[in-house]
């Protein structure tokens, strides 16, 4: 496998979906360690309160897709809160092996090797999207935004769960530090990848805040947005609702 260069900025979709998609495959094999230790364990509790969230919003029964579910954890997560059946996308085959062995175990999860801008599902077909730390690295926001629609029965959850913008205050400026000179050296460090944790802070300062996405969200087409900001304005959930009628 080449070594992986910066990422393609000002490319277009196509290109920046391959740089990503290549990028998430050479870190895979230290993406759960890495994930776990540069968060302090708090991405088990984001992707538990997200799953809990979502299972006081459906009753069980239908389809929950997690798209770019990586190595399965939030799929793990809403399994362990709902009695449901989920699928996992993701466009790394790579990561999807890593999701499987994980899984071997557990009943009702399914996985599925395909892009989340182009989902493999018929329109109006499951009762739940998700997408944990994936959304920001679309190619396309709106797009992404519209497929989850598509997908979404009416009435259907979309929930994304995804790094948000801390104020300005000390925390702020002290998880900023963190994340642009902390991070990448150690995530490099590890990974053998620096680029890819160079990657990570670069892609959270670059995406919307809480307000603004909620914003893209209803103008796309949901409804009842919500969200929710955790550990300080650290990440965000979001909340929206398919419309009940055409």
């Amino acid at each position: 496998m080449r070594t992986l260069q910066a990422p393609p900025l000002g490319q277009g979709p196509p290109e920046v979906s391959r740089w990503v998609r290549e990028m998430f495959s050479q870190v895979a094999g230290r993406y759960d360690f890495l994930n776990h230790l540069l968060s302090f364990q708090l991405d088990r509790y984001w992707r538990r309160r997200a799953a809990a969230l979502l299972a006081r919003e459906l009753s069980s029964g239908g389809w929950v897709v997690d798209a770019c579910c990586g190595t399965g954890d939030m799929a793990l997560a809403i399994r362990h809160e709902m009695h449901t059946r989920v699928l996992g996308v993701d466009f790394s085959h790579v990561m999807l092996r890593r999701a499987l062995r994980k899984s071997r175990s557990r009943s009702q999860l399914f996985w599925a090797e395909a892009d989340a801008l182009a989902l493999p599902l018929a329109d109006k077909s499951v009762s739940a999207v998700t997408m944990a730390f994936g959304f920001r690295n679309l190619a396309d926001y709106d797009a992404g935004l519209r497929e989850i629609l598509r997908v979404l029965e009416p009435g259907g959850v979309a929930l994304i769960l995804e790094f948000s913008h801390p104020g300005d205050g000390w925390f702020g400026r002290a998880y900023r530090f963190y994340a642009r000179s902390i991070l990448p050296r150690v995530g490099g460090l590890i990974s053998g990848l620096r680029w890819a944790y160079e990657y990570l802070p670069f892609s959270i300062e670059r995406f919307p805040r809480a307000t603004e996405l909620a914003e893209q969200m209803r103008r796309v087409g949901f409804l009842n947005v919500r969200y929710w900001l955790l550990s300080g304005g650290i990440v965000a959930i979001h909340m929206g609702h398919a419309p009940t009628s055409a």
